[in-house]
């Protein structure tokens, strides 16, 4: 009887772990090169963050990392933004690596040269992924009868949802432009 109740007992709270779990059972948080690089052991660590502006509510800065020991760099884009909610604050964090600046860049102009002009019937998403689990895009609103631009800083994060304005867009491309100099 005592071996049955623990057993309920620790199969109710794996499942309890996993309904409630923001990741999905099975599935690692995705990290970008420098978020992995960040992690590593036995490192003397220097980070330098340049802030480069603000877009909406998220703040736009240039990551750089480097071992003191080894000399190894790395870098990468840092998207902050502050969650305020009646619980307290709380800061989204999302770094995208060199390689997929450009990429995004490229996906913002699509979006606003091709997606942002056209009316369409029914819900539309786009979105651009980075490694990281950071997402970027828009999606067309039935309700509104427009789109809306959105940044996900933390995936499977709603908390971490910044929403921009279409007159945003060409700051963030600035920005992230600008962000390639450093990076």
């Amino acid at each position: 009887m005592k071996s049955l109740s623990i057993f309920t007992i620790s199969v109710f709270l794996i499942v309890s772990q996993q309904a409630f779990s923001q990741i999905a059972p099975g599935e690692k948080k995705n990290l970008s090169n420098a978020e992995k690089f960040e992690l590593k052991s036995g490192l003397l660590l220097k980070k330098e963050y340049k802030s480069l502006g603000m877009v909406g509510a998220c703040e736009i800065k240039v990551s750089k990392l480097e071992d003191l020991i080894t000399k190894e760099k790395t870098s990468g884009v840092r998207f902050e933004y502050i969650n305020h909610s009646s619980v307290g604050n709380s800061t989204k964090i999302a770094v995208i690596d060199p390689d997929e600046v450009k990429s995004l860049l490229k996906s913002f102009e699509i979006i606003q040269l091709q997606i942002l002009p056209q009316t369409v019937e029914d819900y539309t998403e786009v979105s651009f992924k980075s490694r990281s689990g950071f997402e970027a895009g828009c999606f067309w609103s039935t309700d509104k009868k427009d789109w809306s631009i959105y940044l996900q800083i933390e995936k499977y994060d709603s908390r971490s949802l910044v929403f921009l304005k279409k007159e945003d867009l060409p700051k963030l491309k600035e920005l992230l432009t600008e962000s390639l100099k450093y990076i």
